[in-house]
């Protein structure tokens, strides 16, 4: 377990020591302006919800709380918030766990060893429904961050002449042999994305390609041996792919779903009932971690802090470059994405809306994973902890969205809103 007055003591380089103390004085002068940094934002309104606090105070029932995180770009909010100290404005220590894979994280939440984690948000809903793993009743904190994943494919399909999907399909219709995909975790998002993605080209990823777990940091080392074709990732293990130069980035997952969500601030139900105070203080310390985050003068920092081994464990410059929005498909284009990872965005990022829990559901339904309907809106409302995070954003004068459902178009032209989720499910031409 990372504990942070051991990370402190630990031997640093120079300029990383010299990063955490830069960022402790920066944080000590952003929080006094984090009431006006928050602003009231188009389609956003400030909602004051009812506060009852556990037993009349708001002073958490456990102060040192053990949350894992995968080594991963987006796993910043809770290392930074940990690191920098926003946890002790809210009365708790966060002792972050770097973990090996999903299923550990999952295992680990289920049987109380960890409190919390950056965890994938259909792992959160396939647990819960007992379709990834043990059955265990779960929340959703705060969403953690937006869109900063992608597709790799391998310089081997680029040597036959892939460099998009169509010619993907392509190839997989004309050079018959096995074709293998990875992703992180069953009911996990990369593993829809990739599903989602296949299937927008017409390839079915249940029929015409093999597809394999494998944890995030493994990747990479995986597809240099030739143990798949393509796969999908959090960052930074797609960039590092085209420095290392085994492939490829065939499409972003924004370039799926421009804003979707991705990562989650995720727990037991157990521990919100045991501990609400505790939760909401999480919510706050990693509110705030987030809010500094997306300020993008402090990203450089935050990419020297999340690089070394404790965390990421991959150079520096290799995080930085899609952290800032700067893009290189290795074959040729770059750009600045108009849709890169965020973390706030005045609070647009971290709200719990219903809907974006939902659409996991769905897709869960398209792939066979959910036999039958489930209740779409009653199962994101027993996960998604609304009431607390709005406590929580409140607190900290961050705006909150009029309404817990959102409406988004993806890349195939499919509109999801919420509003029929039953008939989104079942309205795919490819589907189990």
């Amino acid at each position: 377990m990372a504990d942070r007055d051991e990370l402190k003591s630990m031997s640093k380089p120079a300029d990383e020591a010299n990063a955490v103390d830069t960022g402790r004085r920066q944080f000590l002068k952003n929080s006094m302006l984090a009431a006006s940094a928050a602003g009231v934002l188009g389609g956003l309104s400030m909602q004051m919800p009812a506060t009852a606090w556990a037993a009349g105070s708001d002073k958490p029932e456990k102060e040192e709380v053990n949350v894992g995180f995968i080594p991963l770009t987006d796993c910043a909010p809770v290392v930074i918030a940990s690191v920098l100290g926003f946890d002790k404005k809210y009365g708790i220590k966060i002792n972050v766990s770097k973990e090996a894979s999903w299923a550990g994280v999952r295992d680990k939440l289920i049987n109380g060893e960890l409190d919390a984690a950056h965890v994938l948000y259909g792992l959160v809903y396939g647990v819960h429904l007992g379709i990834g793993g043990p059955k265990k009743d779960m929340s959703v904190l705060m969403t953690l961050n937006q869109n900063g994943q992608a597709i790799t494919l391998s310089n081997q399909l680029k040597e036959k002449g892939v460099t998009d999907g169509k010619s993907l399909k392509r190839l997989i219709d004309t050079d018959k042999r096995d074709y293998t995909f990875a992703q992180t975790f069953p009911t996990g998002t990369h593993a829809m994305w990739l599903y989602y993605w296949l299937a927008a080209q017409g390839i079915d990823p249940m029929k015409d390609v093999k597809t394999i777990v494998v944890p995030p940091p493994q990747m990479v080392a995986n597809m240099r041996v030739g143990n798949m074709d393509g796969y999908c990732v959090g960052e930074p293990w797609g960039a590092r792919a085209i420095t290392d130069g085994i492939g490829f980035t065939v499409t972003t997952t924004q370039g799926i779903w421009a804003d979707h969500p991705e990562k989650v601030l995720g727990c037991t139900g157990e521990f919100v009932k045991k501990y609400p105070n505790t939760a909401r203080a999480l919510i706050m310390a990693v509110l705030d971690a987030s809010r500094y985050i997306d300020d993008v003068k402090n990203r450089p920092q935050v990419a020297k802090l999340i690089c070394g081994k404790s965390y990421v464990n991959a150079p520096e410059e290799v995080i930085l470059g899609r952290f800032l929005g700067h893009y290189d498909n290795g074959i040729g284009k770059k750009w600045e994405d108009q849709n890169p990872m965020q973390f706030f965005d005045g609070g647009k990022v971290s709200f719990p809306y219903y809907s974006d829990g939902m659409w996991f559901l769905t897709q869960q339904k398209r792939w066979g994973m959910l036999k039958t309907d489930p209740d779409y809106l009653g199962v994101a409302k027993a996960i998604n902890q609304v009431d607390l995070y709005k406590q929580a954003a409140t607190q900290l004068k961050v705006a909150l969205p009029s309404s817990p459902l959102r409406s988004s178009t993806l890349l195939d032209g499919k509109v999801w809103d919420g509003s029929d989720p039953k008939a989104y499910a079942n309205s795919f031409a490819i589907k189990v």
